[in-house]
């Protein structure tokens, strides 16, 4: 199947589905297919599957950057009690951070605040492969 795309009144094509989904597209898209008729995006369910698939991959990056602010702040205010590992699901190392604090009266919340401040300073992709990729138990920075 070839389609084509109505954009900014330029009709861009012919391309195949997961090349449309390059180009800003929307429910309301105009599309021609194989040449034929003009109809909404909407009314081509394999398309419509291909940008469902592309809006939840970038919802999951919303996600993601939001889990990485909420991590960085909870790090800077309240990683003594590890509470950022928590959220991230890694429940040991949040005993092991509340341990550490304990056994350092307090001094491991140095560490946790730089950790905190980092967390907010790197980029999504750093952050999935350092906190959440990873198997360490205790991952720091």
């Amino acid at each position: 199947m070839q389609y084509y795309i109505n954009l900014n009144g330029q009709n861009i094509g012919p391309m195949n589905e997961q090349q449309m989904m390059a180009y800003p597209v929307n429910a309301n898209t105009p599309v021609s297919k194989d040449g034929g008729a003009w109809a909404p995006l909407y009314t081509y369910p394999e398309l419509m599957q291909h940008l469902q698939m592309r809006g939840a991959a970038m919802g999951g990056q919303s996600e993601l950057s939001s889990k990485k602010t909420l991590c960085g702040i909870l790090a800077i205010l309240v990683g003594t009690l590890g509470v950022q590992y928590f959220v991230l699901g890694k429940t040991a190392a949040g005993f092991i951070t509340i341990l550490l604090s304990l056994v350092t009266c307090g001094a491991w919340g140095i560490i946790t605040l730089i950790q905190g401040i980092l967390m907010l300073c790197m980029s999504d992709a750093d952050f999935q492969r350092k906190y959440i990729d990873s198997t360490s138990t205790l991952p720091l920075f």
